[in-house]
């Protein structure tokens, strides 16, 4: 067997999130080195693989970077087939793109499996869509959290123009809210702070940029958060789907009599609406 590793991203904590593709390179592994930030319940599609776990996460202790390349390598030079399964997207604040390039350099055949980010999906289940025309015209993505401990340019996202979805800024609301303001951004500028993206205890805090840091101390906004700021922040979530609704129908569908009495509650509205 080829020494190959996957580095699939598991979505932001809904296992049915998960792509098809990253379901069946779990179902191929043999070694599954997992995050710390991942839904423990996807690991029902490796149900024969070993399960080594290597989180990393802010504040806490962490297994150190170096050890992980070195335990992909290992294991795929064995010729197993590894996957490294991480929160969200390995692509975006993920280190999927250097730990390609590591084992790549060392002749290892990688794979990249692409995740919903915590940012998308966070927003899209509080009623926020991040683009929207006449509204925002982009979106960008930035953490507040880097290597060197140095910031972002706020002062230049501040006059971008698009929505900005912040990625581990919890421990440096003040900075985020100081930078946006000096560079400009209007105080009055919408925020939503969303913790636990997608999973049941998802919650979220309206606010404005003025108010954020105040407001999350009140809320005891806690990490795993996200930070949404712009004008689509404002967006009423009241004609979203709920995620109770979305959590219960899920479960009811693994059922073939589940699925049939949902479709029937479908049609049901469906007909109510014509």
């Amino acid at each position: 067997m080829s020494a190959k590793v996957w580095l699939v991203g598991a979505g932001p904590g809904d296992p049915e999130l998960l792509t098809l593709k990253a379901v069946r390179a779990l179902g191929e592994a043999q070694v599954v080195m997992i995050d710390d930030l991942v839904n423990p319940a996807v690991l029902e599609h490796c149900p024969n693989a070993r399960i080594i776990p290597v989180g990393k996460r802010g504040g806490c202790r962490s297994t150190p970077q170096a050890f992980i390349h070195r335990l992909m390598l290992r294991y795929a030079r064995q010729g197993k087939c590894v996957v490294r399964l991480k929160g969200g997207d390995p692509c975006i604040f993920g280190r999927g793109g250097e730990e390609a390039e590591w084992l790549s350099a060392r002749g290892i055949e990688v794979e990249l499996v692409n995740g919903i980010t915590a940012g998308l999906a966070g927003a899209t289940q509080s009623g926020i869509s991040l683009t929207q025309r006449g509204v925002a015209r982009g979106v960008t993505l930035v953490t507040a959290h880097t290597q060197d401990d140095s910031s972002p340019e706020w002062q230049a996202l501040a006059k971008s123009g698009t929505t900005l979805v912040v990625y581990m800024g919890v421990s440096k609301l003040e900075q985020v809210q100081a930078g946006l303001l000096e560079g400009g951004l209007s105080a009055d500028t919408p925020v939503a702070m969303i913790e636990n993206a997608s999973l049941p205890q998802q919650r979220e805090c309206r606010s404005s940029l003025a108010d954020m840091y105040r407001d999350a101390l009140t809320f005891k906004l806690k990490s795993p958060a996200i930070l949404v700021i712009g004008e689509v922040a404002a967006r009423s979530s009241d004609g979203a789907f709920s995620r109770a609704d979305h959590h219960r129908n899920s479960k009811l569908a693994r059922t073939p009599d589940g699925l049939v009495r949902m479709m029937s509650n479908y049609a049901a509205s469906i007909d109510e609406i014509n």
